[in-house]
């Protein structure tokens, strides 16, 4: 039995592992960067951790309503990433009769971004597979964006 942290995206249900999830936290200031892909919305500083939002909605192409009103910090390969996500659900334990194989193309997402489907009570979850949400490219540019920021902050003293 694994359990999953589930959340919304507009009308979907998506699911990470709770043991990717560090914390949840309430929309913050969030500082925005040139150069990044379009889908990261900027950085935002957390007790002095310059954290990298992804907005999984542009991600994926879901176009979302509301006001991404929550903070999902994920452990993403041993860095820390902050998801924008439109609401919070619940914990859910799913055994491995509950999860099945995704489909090979499932509302436009690319297979490799997902572990899997979920069936919990009458609703789906699409079971997100972190370790695969970013490119090799994307990575080494989140990691350079958030160096130069950190070097900058030292040079001035300032925080994010």
């Amino acid at each position: 039995m694994e359990k999953f942290a589930v959340f919304r995206i507009s009308d979907e249900d998506f699911g990470v592992r709770i043991d990717k999830v560090v914390e949840i936290l309430k929309s913050q200031k969030i500082y925005s960067l040139p150069d990044l892909p379009v889908f990261f919305s900027g950085v935002i500083n957390i007790r002095g951790d310059v954290i990298p939002l992804l907005d999984l909605g542009r991600r994926f192409g879901i176009h979302s309503g509301s006001g991404k009103d929550r903070i999902m910090i994920v452990n993403c390969e041993g860095e820390k990433i902050g998801l924008l996500v439109d609401e919070i659900e619940e914990i859910v334990s799913l055994t491995t009769e509950d999860i099945i194989a995704p489909p090979s193309i499932f509302k436009g997402l690319k297979t490799e971004y997902l572990t899997g489907l979920g069936k919990n009570k009458d609703k789906i979850i699409i079971l997100l597979n972190l370790d695969r949400i970013l490119t090799s490219e994307e990575k080494i540019t989140l990691r350079k964006s958030a160096e130069l920021i950190e070097e900058n902050n030292e040079r001035t003293g300032k925080t994010a």
